[in-house]
């Protein structure tokens, strides 16, 4: 085709096509529509979502061992290790999920399920970083750190595979997931972990998957459809989300007030009074939350909302400051 034509436009082409077609000589322009490579490898991997990785660096903060240089080090190292595990899950969740996505409003942007990048780098490209994530953890951290990091990427597959199926099964995993963050941050730092810290991580995480559940039934009741493609939930389950996540919410409030009551919290903190004020930052937090998603605003992932969002960042730079206070 090519040969026969006086000038040749080639679109979008891969590497081989492009030069078997300037080989004619005849290519006037090469047009290409596609996105930047970097920011489509950044979009595959969701590097914003290694965010959540910053949990493992929660129980040094809870130890009030951030001075100490070795164990920095190996949060980080555990934070990268973490990291890397994480996108090779969401890279196989993706090619798990491609049929799903291109039905949807707004997973069918994914690279995968777009099409900007090719399947077979995906699939040559979680194993990769699977292999690598293990490779830091093994070589550098504890081997606690490993044991975890094995049963977090377990319970992953198992979730692609089967328990995001299952109605609120799926969202006790996710809180799980993001749980097995601060217990992998213990683990690196070498640390013991806190019934406080656990079990606040459990009501505040339950809720935000909550949130995840809620803003695609919201969206799914808006289109006129029933049942979630993919999903246990229908949109006559909308109310009762509702009402669940915000329950986890509060009570994440009530598991930090009753925190400050404990022994041991004295022995952390020369004033844990002050911990007091960030029991209303939190509920203020928690409701905001509830009521955008109620309004239709919210992000299908409330992690991407947060971190966009002004009000999230005075509530933690708030809490933050009391804390501060409080040792």
């Amino acid at each position: 085709m090519w040969q026969a034509a006086d000038r040749a436009y080639v679109v979008n082409p891969s590497v081989g096509v492009e030069r078997v077609a300037r080989r004619q000589g005849n290519v006037e322009n090469v047009i290409e529509t596609r996105p930047p490579r970097t920011k489509v490898w950044a979009k595959s991997l969701r590097l914003h979502q290694w965010l959540k990785n910053l949990l493992i660096f929660l129980p040094l903060l809870a130890a009030h061992e951030v001075s100490s240089m070795h164990l920095l080090a190996a949060a980080v190292f555990g934070f990268v290790s973490f990291g890397l595990c994480a996108s090779s899950v969401y890279l196989l969740n993706d090619l798990l999920d491609l049929e799903d996505d291109r039905h949807h409003p707004t997973k069918r942007r994914r690279p995968l399920a777009a099409g900007t990048l090719p399947l077979w780098q995906g699939a040559i490209l979680f194993p990769v970083l699977m292999v690598i994530g293990f490779c830091i953890a093994h070589l550098l951290l504890p081997i606690r750190f490993t044991l975890v990091l094995f049963a977090y990427y377990a319970l992953t597959l198992a979730y692609s595979f089967y328990l995001k199926k299952q109605v609120m099964v799926d969202v006790v995993a996710l809180a799980c997931l993001y749980t097995t963050r601060i217990v992998a941050g213990s683990a690196a730092i070498d640390a013991r972990l806190s019934f406080w810290l656990l079990a606040f991580s459990m009501f505040i995480f339950l809720s935000l998957a909550l949130v995840k559940r809620f803003a695609e039934l919201h969206l799914l009741q808006a289109r006129g459809l029933v049942k979630s493609r993919g999903r246990g939930y229908m949109a006559g389950d909308l109310s009762l989300v509702s009402s669940l996540g915000a329950a986890a919410g509060y009570l994440s409030v009530l598991v930090l007030a009753l925190y400050i009551q404990d022994d041991n919290t004295r022995l952390l903190y020369r004033h844990p009074q002050y911990i007091w004020l960030a029991c209303p930052l939190l509920l203020y937090w928690v409701s905001r939350i509830w009521i955008i998603a109620h309004r239709g605003h919210m992000h299908d992932d409330p992690v991407v909302f947060a971190a966009k969002d002004r009000g999230s960042w005075v509530v933690i730079g708030l809490c933050a400051v009391v804390f501060w206070l409080a040792i």
